[in-house]
């Protein structure tokens, strides 16, 4: 999935890239298609309830969470496309960042959350393809 060219079509941030990538750890650490609680979520970023509630309505509008009043948030299929991918690519940096540069678990996470969003999808698709073919291969967390 091209993550940076449908988040620039969306207008979405780096912020609400980081809030789906979330929703989907926490989806697969829980039941799927139960919902994730706005409190786990701001709890997994540390940021305020306030602040998970104008996240999910800015992806709200954007279809890609469904959330009924006050009740529990759910992906769409789009959404979780997109934090699926965003999440895929924070691993393999992450793998990349650990194995080949021997970089420490913490610093390679906060480094590759940067890296994931920075860089041009031309480039992005370029570089995770030169990973696989390395074999730097990602486990599910």
């Amino acid at each position: 999935m091209e993550t940076t060219d449908i988040s620039r079509e969306l207008h979405l941030t780096v912020a609400n890239e980081d809030y789906l990538e979330c929703m989907v750890r926490l989806e697969q650490e829980g039941a799927q298609g139960e919902g994730i609680r706005s409190v786990d979520i701001a709890q997994q970023l540390e940021v305020s309830k306030a602040s998970v509630n104008k996240a999910v309505t800015v992806l709200k509008e954007q279809g890609l969470v469904e959330q009924s009043h006050y009740g529990k948030v759910v992906l769409t299929d789009a959404g979780r496309d997109l934090g699926r991918a965003v999440w895929y690519r924070h691993r393999l940096i992450r793998t990349f960042l650990i194995q080949e540069l021997g970089v420490p678990f913490e610093r390679a996470d906060a480094e590759a959350c940067m890296m994931e969003h920075a860089l041009s999808e031309d480039t992005m698709q370029r570089w995770l393809g030169y990973l696989e073919q390395q074999g730097i291969v990602v486990g599910e967390e």
